[in-house]
Order: structure tokens, then sequence, then C-alpha cells
């Protein structure tokens, strides 16, 4: 069944008034970005996912290195700080899901931490067997990461609230020389905002807030006012079922030389789907899939 009449009304309403607010609100024409190195090379990129957790224990070098050896552009992994400050790789607050511990990262100094097993809880039969169980896979550091494969790229969520990671997470970067071969994403735009700060050589993914900015302007055809903090957007296809990825949005993208990343993308269908647009990356669980379509 369709909209009322009445909230149809209501919603061209909302949508002129936002056009409008910001029609009076927004500057000139944006300039395009100028071009980031983290992008230099061919696209689209493969982006693994926790380092493809589809195949193997998420956010390990175990499946770091195993995506490498599949020939991935980028491995994508998530940051936390352990109670001692150091940066770890993992997804949770707590490594409850994938290890045999418990408690938060950030209640766990690194020795405790590292003495966990980190493959110990990936299965792919619902438990029938754990074929990673006591092989030695260990929550890794950022800096052991870096010292491990530093030819590739790679994708670094913050996934803390505020700014505290953000002075250690560049000295980190600067010390392993990697400011050319990361992309910094948080969620919490202190945390984002802290480290544009720190390392604005370095580049950084839109927010949430931010993408909703940056397609509300395009959705009111003010796509080249939109001024850009970030130098990719990373988004879902659909959000509820409403496209994201329309092609005013793609246009006003490429427009301002915004790349464009696509995630968490796991069927083969999906992926010849999004590559046709094209797009700049398709971030997947599943890197085995993605990479024979990237080679035809």
């Amino acid at each position: 069944m369709g909209m009322p009449r009445r909230s149809v009304t209501l919603l061209a309403l909302a949508v002129l008034a936002a056009a409008a607010l910001l029609a009076v609100s927004v500057g000139p024409r944006v300039e395009p970005l100028p071009p980031h190195p983290y992008w230099s090379g061919a696209a689209p990129r493969s982006i693994a996912h926790r380092g493809g957790l589809g195949l193997w224990p998420e956010n390990t070098l175990y499946a770091f290195r195993a995506a490498a050896a599949l020939g991935v552009d980028v491995l994508e992994m998530d940051l936390h700080q352990t109670a001692d400050d150091e940066i770890v790789v993992l997804h949770d607050d707590t490594v409850d899901r994938t290890t045999d511990g418990t408690g938060r990262v950030d209640s766990l100094r690194l020795d405790a931490l590292q003495r966990l097993d980190a493959g110990h809880r990936w299965t792919t039969d619902d438990g029938g067997t754990y074929p990673y169980r006591r092989r030695g896979i260990v929550v890794p550091t950022l800096r052991q990461v870096f010292a491990a494969l530093p030819q590739l790229h790679i994708n670094l969520e913050i996934k803390g609230r505020g700014p505290a990671m953000a002075a250690p997470l560049c000295a980190l970067i600067r010390e392993h020389a990697m400011q050319d071969r990361v992309v910094v994403v948080a969620v919490d735009q202190d945390a984002i905002d802290a480290f544009r700060v720190a390392c604005p050589q370095v580049a950084t993914a839109a927010t949430r807030n931010e993408v909703v900015r940056f397609a509300l302007h395009s959705a009111v055809f003010l796509g080249d006012r939109y001024a850009p903090r970030a130098q990719v957007l990373q988004v879902p296809e659909r959000v509820g079922g409403i496209p994201v990825l329309t092609q005013r949005f793609l246009r006003d993208a490429r427009r301002l030389n915004l790349k464009i990343e696509v995630w968490t993308v796991n069927a083969p269908d999906d992926m010849k789907r999004l590559l046709a647009l094209p797009v700049d990356g398709i971030m997947t669980d599943r890197p085995d899939r993605l990479q024979p379509l990237l080679a035809r």
C-alpha cells in the first residue's frame, strides 16, 4: 500500500524546505579534491573485510596473510586500545565472541590479550568443527600488522569513541611510513576529527553524518556545493531498501573526486553489478569470490 497523499505532500515539502535551507547556507561551487596517493594504481579494488571473515579467523595475521596471498588490494581491520595503551586489531569491545577469553579489550594488558586463542570460535558449520583452534593464532597489534605486510594498503577503523587514539595511531603510521598506504575510518565524529588534526596527510573516510550530509546535498541538486572533509565515501548499496548509489550520488561524488567504496558485498551477482557502475572498491567477507571477477 502506498503512502497517504498527506504524507507524500509533507515529505515533498520537507525536501523542498531542506533544499531552500541548503541553497541559502552553502557557499559557491567546490573544486574537486586533489588526488590522494592512497588511491594511486588500478581500480576498482578488492577490500578484505576483517581480512576475509568468511574464510578464516577475522582480524588476525593468519587472515591478513591468506588474503594477501589471494591478491587482495586492501586489508580492512578494526582498532582498539588495551589497558596499557597498545593499539590492537579486534572488532568487538570485548574478546568474548572471537577468542577463548572474556572481558573488555580496554581492561586487558597486551600480554594477557595475546595469550588468548583468536582462532578458538571460528566455525563454518554451526560449531560442528573449529579448524583453527590451538594453532597459535593471536590478536595482533597494529605494529605487528604493519611490520608483516608493509606492501599492502590498509583500511583502519577506529572503534573507540573520543580522541584518545588519534595521536598514537598517527605516530604509528608515521613510524612505519604508511601515510600513503592507509585510510582511517571512524563512526565517532570526535575520533575522526581528532585524527584529521593529528595526521592531515592521511586519507580518511566520511563518517555516517558526513555521508548523510553529502547525500542530502546531492538529492537537492547541490552536490557540487558540498565541501568534503574526507577522500572516500564508504557506503552500503542500500539502506532500508532505499538505494544509496543513485546515478546522481555517483555523478556528484565523481565531480568532487570523492572515491566510493561499497560494503559488505558477498554475492557474486551483486559484485558484478557494482563493478559495472563502476565503484572504486568493494569490501567483502569473501575475497575468494571477488578476485576472479576483478581478474576478468
